[in-house]
């Protein structure tokens, strides 16, 4: 019994010794990380700086956008997920105009008419881009579709726009790298928000909300906080590849 006693006791402390050692580590890596976060901003402020991103959280006010199985919906997704890259951004020394901070649309309050309140938001957003002279556009959103085994990130851009193109290919190649993104490439379709836009403009779906294990991930803001790294670093990798001595002077990273 007394042996017995012991052997219970050694696994206890074995196990909290085995635990205590589990949080240091995560102390540990949450600094160092924290730490390489802001190492990797501050090393590409120089690419950011002065730039000026116009993101579109998509949908908002009367405008839900797509629904989840449990309920979730697409407009408050993707704000998160906005204000969250949009922080990044700033962080770098980018300007950032988000076309909402809240949920609510850009149509004028007294329209009823659905059609005209899409079509004048849409219309709103677009020159809020424009007449800023923005360097990119970036429009938020959260795919859907019946099948619910749909899964993964994607980007679509204008067809025939070559910067838009390319853009949108380098936040997919980021979001696959950071995300494991299962096969997802950059499309060319023509949306009117890409077509309409005077610069490089690009939506990214994050994600299906009708799939339920996509839709509980893109609730935790740790995973949105991937999403919005993934985003930024493929912004950063497109501005670096269109100034080859910035491209050389970033292989290291």
């Amino acid at each position: 019994m007394t042996v017995m006693l012991r052997a219970i006791k050694l696994k206890k402390s074995s196990v909290l010794i085995i635990m205590l050692l589990l949080i240091i580590f995560l102390g540990y890596y949450k600094s160092v990380s924290k730490r390489y976060e802001e190492q990797y901003i501050s090393t590409l402020s120089w690419v950011m700086a002065n730039k000026l991103i116009v993101i579109d959280p998509g949908h908002g006010g009367i405008d839900p956008g797509a629904l989840g199985s449990n309920g979730v919906l697409e407009k408050n997704i993707v704000l998160e997920v906005s204000m969250k890259l949009a922080d990044i951004m700033r962080q770098s020394g980018a300007q950032v105009l988000l076309t909402r901070e809240s949920d609510h649309d850009l149509s004028d309050p007294e329209l009823s008419n659905l059609h005209e309140i899409k079509v004048q938001d849409l219309t709103r957003r677009v020159e809020l881009a424009n007449q800023n002279n923005a360097d990119i556009f970036l429009s938020v959103h959260v795919n859907s579709f019946p099948d619910k085994r749909e899964c993964g990130a994607q980007t679509f851009s204008q067809p025939g726009s070559e910067e838009s193109k390319k853009l949108a290919m380098s936040i997919q190649k980021e979001i696959n790298n950071f995300l494991k993104n299962p096969g997802r490439q950059a499309k060319q379709v023509d949306y009117f928000a890409n077509r309409m836009t005077k610069m490089p403009s690009v939506i990214i779906e994050i994600g299906f909300i009708t799939n339920p294990g996509e839709e509980k991930l893109m609730l935790d803001p740790a995973y949105q906080n991937k999403i919005s790294w993934s985003i930024y670093a493929g912004i950063a990798r497109y501005l670096v590849d269109a100034r080859p001595a910035m491209k050389q002077a970033m292989t290291g990273l």
